[in-house]
């Protein structure tokens, strides 16, 4: 349950600051091994995310469809 309630939460959080989780979650899981080698994990929050930059890093220079 508690896993469940993180997880909800940074779905919700990523929603509120008007990204689309998954691609916001993929950023973080890939973004993950450097922030623990360096400490740094703000510029994988999501309030520091631009979707347009999530979606690129995701797929490349197109959009899915």
């Amino acid at each position: 349950a508690e896993a469940s309630a993180r997880l909800y939460s940074m779905v919700e959080t990523a929603k509120a600051n008007g990204l689309e989780p998954y691609t916001w979650l993929l950023k973080v899981m890939r973004g993950m091994p450097e922030a623990m080698k360096s400490g740094n994990w703000e510029h994988l929050m999501p309030w520091n995310c631009k979707a347009e930059d999530l979606i690129t890093e995701a797929y490349g220079s197109t959009v899915p469809g």
